[in-house]
């Protein structure tokens, strides 16, 4: 069928050549810049305010969710790793889909994949304003007003929200105290005070916006300023940790550390979304392919370094925060700072924490900001999308109108958006990349006239290993937590029915996944990583699975509209 017409990794790299000697990109990237570009990406949002919520609901234990996520992420980088060293190009997840499945499912990722560089960087860019303007206001005689550091919508549903609880009684100062409805008198303010232009309330947020503009100059400038700004940062970042693990660990007390799974597994896996949102970005790394002095030895290098090291460093702060205060008061939004101010001695380190946080963010910015252009320049390339997305710029060596429209499409939603929704959102998008992946390197690896990568994840032979592994968690579903099983297997209404889909999805899936395993004799490997992946999405919710849908049917439209007649394979075909 034309919608799963495939390309050869010959022809990839054939027309990449021809590319290249039209509109090449820019050699710059070794396997420390790769390596930095991906822990550049990595440590930011995770390790500088979600761990602090993770931390809360998982207590101590939450290091096991960072091992088990790094563990899942590994699994898949070591897919990515091999289709890096397969097919060197800048379309990553996309051209490898491609490649396995055909065009259906490579549109299907280019798209998702928008979600995870593009929108996830809207998330990032309203965390750095949070800490921008925390930072000013700290260290400064000067703050930031309220309404320019807010979008319209939250500020206008915490003014209605604030309002109705004064008019039933509620004093201002009891709501400012109550840890539940504190974080609403932001919006309450920025509100109330917002100057207005023909009637409407300007309230916008400044800081995300200006940082918006400067990463987006910076990456249109050329991948050798972007490298040099990013190895800056990340040293800065690095340091920043090591400091703050070395001072901290004189202050562990270890009566913190129990209990060590206070809300059991359940309230662990509460916190999955947030640390796997932690690790989001070393796939990044893949859409640098064709920067890259030797991307077949350095790309698969640089992806599982960056992953090794972040994993060190998330598990070793979280047992120094969980050890220096109880968990039950790190769920605040910049846990590593709130942590240092309570020790006297150490309130020195807070300012600086402040600083790097600063610093972290811009530098994830940084790196998706790099990857989405990429992306389209490559769908570009195959016709999927208009020629614009593919041009060069003749002097900076960038994509360069893709490198603008992606500043652009992270701008808008900085005025509307829901944070907590485009966290889950963004996660989805990059789970299901992440399994397409997975699945890509199983299917190849089944076909006999597939090229050899030069890098190739071990083979472990899965025949009986994953079917033993489902069966395994069946029995102990069944007899150790039996009412996880009767809550499953209930039927009590359609509601909660639609709430359990993703977990039926889940075990359908791993089922058919054991059966394939023993007939087809799967590498252990990516097998783990599509279930784990697969794991972990069914644990973000059934909203966001509704959002991740509506968000792929509005691509699909897209896609019939214009990418399926305009298809370079298409063309060729006639």
């Amino acid at each position: 069928m034309s919608l799963f017409r495939k390309k050869s990794i010959s022809t990839i790299l054939k027309n990449a050549e021809t590319e290249n000697q039209h509109e090449s990109l820019a050699k710059h990237l070794g396997v420390k810049d790769l390596t930095a570009f991906g822990i550049a990406a990595i440590i930011g949002a995770g390790i500088f305010s979600t761990i602090g919520k993770a931390s809360a609901d998982g207590g101590p234990g939450v290091i096991m969710l960072f091992i088990f996520t790094a563990l899942a992420c590994s699994f898949a980088a070591f897919a990515y790793a091999e289709f890096a060293s397969l097919i060197p190009v800048s379309g990553s997840a996309y051209t490898y889909s491609y490649v396995a499945f055909g065009e259906l499912f490579a549109w299907i990722i280019g798209w998702a994949l928008i979600m995870e560089y593009a929108i996830g960087n809207v998330t990032v860019a309203i965390s750095w304003s949070d800490y921008f303007s925390s930072l000013i206001k700290n260290t400064t005689n000067y703050t930031v007003n309220e309404w320019l550091c807010l979008d319209y919508f939250t500020a206008k549903k915490n003014y209605e929200l604030v309002s109705s609880m004064l008019v039933a009684g509620v004093p201002l100062d009891e709501i400012q105290k109550n840890g539940q409805t504190s974080g609403l008198i932001e919006g309450f303010v920025a509100y109330g005070q917002a100057p207005k232009l023909f009637g409407l309330r300007l309230i916008f947020d400044l800081p995300a916006l200006l940082i918006n503009v400067i990463i987006t100059m910076l990456v249109y400038r050329g991948i050798k300023e972007s490298r040099n700004a990013s190895n800056i940062m990340v040293l800065i970042k690095i340091i920043v940790v090591l400091i703050v693990i070395f001072f901290g660990a004189f202050f562990i007390d270890t009566k913190n550390w129990n209990p060590f799974l206070p809300n059991g597994i359940g309230g662990l896996l509460k916190g999955i979304s947030a640390v796997f949102f932690a690790y989001i970005g070393f796939d990044a790394i893949s859409t640098t392919a064709e920067e890259c002095k030797n991307p077949q030895r350095d790309l698969p290098r640089g992806i599982l370094f960056s992953i090794l090291i972040c994993t060190v460093l998330y598990v070793a702060i979280a047992l120094v925060i969980t050890g220096m205060v109880s968990y039950t008061e790190l769920n605040v939004g910049d846990p590593l700072a709130y942590v240092f101010e309570k020790i006297q001695s150490l309130k020195w380190l807070s300012g600086i924490i402040a600083v790097s946080a600063v610093v972290a963010m811009a530098s994830v910015m940084l790196v998706f900001q790099l990857g989405q252009p990429r992306i389209w320049m490559s769908m570009s390339r195959d016709g999927l999308l208009p020629k614009a997305f593919a041009k060069i710029h003749p002097k900076y060596k960038t994509p360069s109108f893709s490198t603008i429209f992606t500043g652009v499409l992270v701008a808008l939603p900085i005025f509307f958006v829901d944070i907590n929704m485009v966290t889950d959102i963004c996660s989805a998008g990059t789970l299901f990349a992440f399994c397409l992946v997975c699945a890509g390197v199983l299917k190849l690896r089944m076909d006999p006239t597939a090229p050899k990568s030069k890098f190739k994840t071990p083979y472990v032979n899965s025949k009986f290993i994953i079917p033993t592994l489902f069966l395994l968690t069946c029995f102990l579903l069944y007899f150790f937590n039996k009412s996880w099983f009767d809550y499953y297997l209930k039927f009590e209404s359609f509601n909660a029915f639609v709430t359990k889909i993703p977990m039926y999805f889940f075990f359908l899936g791993f089922a058919v996944i054991s059966v394939m395993s023993f007939k087809f004799n799967f590498s252990l490997i990516p097998t783990l990583g599509l279930l784990s992946c697969f794991y972990m999405l069914s644990q973000l919710g059934y909203k966001n699975w509704l959002y991740f849908t509506a968000w792929l049917i509005i691509g699909l439209i897209i896609y019939f509209a214009y990418g399926h007649k305009h298809s370079k394979l298409a063309q060729s075909n006639k």
